[in-house]
């Protein structure tokens, strides 16, 4: 299936992109910067969105960490802990593909943009939290943080661990800040690790909430509100898969949305891996007409676009 021309790309890096800590970021996002600058030198618009899993869970642990020892210290909501995260990863970012942009004759500014992401405060991930985030804690300490308002789960015999919602995004809150920077020529950084999940409060004021949003959904979302032509979602491997792992697997290169819809209700795609990159694609195809989604690795996305490999989902 070769590919229609199109311009305007959301990439949404996979947590493998990053690496596991500082160090190996720094050199991983330079390997991710190559692979989107092929995108831009091939004339594409690109807006660079990413996971925030392990960078997020050491800003906590570390936080929670620190209070305990000292009282002058307090613990960090969720919602500033992902705007910190996304605040260190962009900066890494950018600075990387600024610099291998500029290696290549190509002068296009890049910035990172500290996103919120909308969530209705009535979605029913908010009743029963269920995403673990940072330390370990005793049960007496675990009773302290509830009395304190945390949400605090038994993890598997390995002690108790806070624990926040995941709820479904409704808005971008910077997405024409985003398209703004897009017509002026610059390559934005956002949505970082799903956005700061915000709530409305009053009129049209927004607070910050203790929960964590799916980074593949915020990138559906923005996607949408930017009328993209193609959300790219990338990961650790080239194709999806169905009856993955067993004798009779088999790899997609294409999936209508009746074909993505049908894979879902048979089981094929594992929650928590598979599944909500496929439901996110999913979700930006049937947002509008003649959208498309793509699942690939990054170092196949040039290859994607060009319709050599990579799954695309399609209306």
């Amino acid at each position: 299936m070769v590919l229609t021309v199109m311009k305007r790309i959301v990439l949404a890096l996979g947590g493998n992109a990053l690496g596991d800590n500082l160090h190996e970021q720094m050199i991983a996002v330079k390997i991710a910067a190559k692979a989107i600058a092929d995108l831009i030198e091939d004339g594409y618009e690109v807006v660079i969105t990413h996971g925030n899993g392990p960078q997020v869970g050491m800003i906590s642990l570390a936080m929670e960490t620190a209070a305990k020892f000292d009282d002058h210290i307090f613990y960090i909501p969720m919602s500033v802990c992902v705007a910190m995260s996304q605040g260190y990863i962009g900066y890494d970012i950018q600075n990387a593909l600024r610099e291998e942009l500029l290696d290549r004759g190509i002068n296009k500014p890049v910035a990172t943009i500290i996103t919120q992401t909308l969530v209705d405060e009535n979605d029913p991930a908010f009743i029963d939290p269920s995403k673990p985030v940072g330390a370990f804690y005793s049960e007496e300490e675990a009773a302290e943080m509830i009395q304190r308002g945390y949400t605090m789960k038994e993890d598997a015999g390995r002690g108790w661990r806070r624990v926040v919602a995941s709820p479904a995004p409704i808005g971008i809150v910077e997405s024409e800040t985003v398209r703004t920077l897009l017509e002026a020529g610059h390559i934005p950084v956002t949505v970082g690790g799903g956005g700061i999940p915000v709530k409305k409060t009053e009129g049209r004021h927004l607070k910050g909430t203790s929960a964590v949003v799916d980074k593949d959904f915020a990138s559906a979302k923005l996607a949408e509100e930017l009328d993209a032509d193609m959300l790219i979602i990338l990961t650790a491997v080239e194709k999806v898969a169905v009856n993955f792992g067993k004798p009779d697997q088999k790899w997609i290169g294409e999936m209508s949305v009746a074909d993505a819809e049908r894979f879902i209700s048979e089981g094929h795609f594992a929650p928590g891996s598979m599944l909500p990159k496929v439901e996110a694609a999913l979700a930006f195809v049937k947002s509008g007409t003649g959208r498309r989604a793509m699942i690939t690795m990054l170092s196949k996305a040039r290859d994607g676009l060009a319709g050599k490999t990579g799954t695309v989902i399609h209306s």
